[in-house]
């Protein structure tokens, strides 16, 4: 029997609206992917963008789909639900409405290792996703220690995140005034950018959100859980540092993926789960697949805004997000 069915009433019909909402979301999601395809510096109608995804031909037009605007929205997809993501598992197991993958470090620990590959040695650059998760998982065990003093508290988690990612930073910034030379990439890769990204992006980083989110959705009960704190979960038989611990490497591992093939796309793992924990409340059974279909909504308009609202200029999707998210925390911190 279905779990909505075994319900009473009042809450079957919670339970059945929370599912309305993330239908929603998909509606936006679909909106969003195809603004993407219709906008841009050649005006392409909807047939013509239905026929160059579904029936594609060698004209101009299905050629500009096929291989620029459509990978470039899938990609903007993936990094919106991988961000997303990696924000809602880390606010969870870090018991901290305000983490976010940029926020306490762990971009920036990803970010470095990325800046490192692709300064010190471009001809590696297909190691970037691999360097990325190393320094996202160092970031994240660095913080985890610092915050830790006889459990874990929230504002020791700001704090340690904000120290560990200044550190991080400023190694960035060294790189790149000793190698100002070869920063025009790296650049791009801190602003957060989709521009120039295509099939062989996609390929890079489906695996990680197709396995990242089947993980989140089967450990969202453990999640459940784990929020109600140490002692009440232990008792109900939780492996608390296991399960933590594990967690937070498939969190690292989402934020490093997006970072690989984005750069530094701050807010996104922020923004996402609060909205949604709004409107759905804070079961992760219905939080995750929410998260996952908003970011990607946000992104893909995002980075549309960002390449067509300024044209023939084309801004990063980074400064898009960081003008959103910066009041928005601002905001979540005076609340908190």
């Amino acid at each position: 029997m279905n779990n909505a069915e075994s319900l009473p009433d009042p809450q079957k019909k919670l339970v059945w609206g929370k599912y309305a909402v993330i239908v929603g979301f998909l509606g936006l999601a679909i909106f969003a992917f195809i603004l993407g395809n219709l906008l841009g510096s050649m005006k392409i109608d909807l047939a013509t963008v239905l026929n160059a995804i579904f029936q594609p031909d060698d004209s101009t037009a299905s050629l500009v789909i096929r291989n620029i605007r459509l990978p470039r929205m899938i990609t903007a997809a993936l990094v919106g639900v991988n961000l997303a993501l990696a924000g809602a598992i880390l606010q969870g197991v870090m018991i901290n409405p305000l983490a976010d993958p940029g926020i306490i470090g762990i971009s920036s620990g990803a970010g470095l290792v990325g800046i490192v590959i692709l300064i010190l040695f471009p001809q590696y650059n297909f190691l970037v996703p691999i360097g990325a998760f190393i320094g996202a998982m160092s970031a994240a065990i660095i913080i985890y220690i610092l915050a830790w003093k006889g459990g874990i508290q929230p504002i020791r988690i700001i704090l340690a995140g904000v120290a560990v990612s200044a550190f991080f930073g400023a190694g960035i910034s060294a790189l790149l005034v000793f190698y100002s030379d070869r920063v025009h990439g790296a650049l791009t890769f801190m602003n957060g950018s989709l521009s120039t990204r295509s099939w062989p992006e996609v390929s890079t980083i489906l695996p990680y959100t197709v396995v990242g989110t089947i993980l989140a959705l089967l450990l969202a009960e453990r999640l459940n859980i784990l929020i109600l704190g140490d002692d009440i979960a232990r008792g109900l038989g939780l492996n608390v540092e296991v399960t933590r611990l594990g967690l937070t490497a498939m969190a690292a591992l989402l934020a490093a993926s997006a970072v690989s093939v984005v750069g530094l796309l701050g807010f996104v793992g922020l923004i996402i789960p609060h909205a949604v924990r709004l409107m759905i409340g804070t079961n992760y059974k219905f939080l995750f697949p929410g998260s996952v279909v908003l970011g990607a909504t946000v992104v893909m308009l995002s980075d549309t805004f960002a390449r067509t609202a300024f044209s023939p200029t084309e801004i990063p999707v980074g400064v898009v997000m960081a003008v959103l998210g910066a009041p928005f925390f601002l905001y979540l911190l005076r609340r908190e």
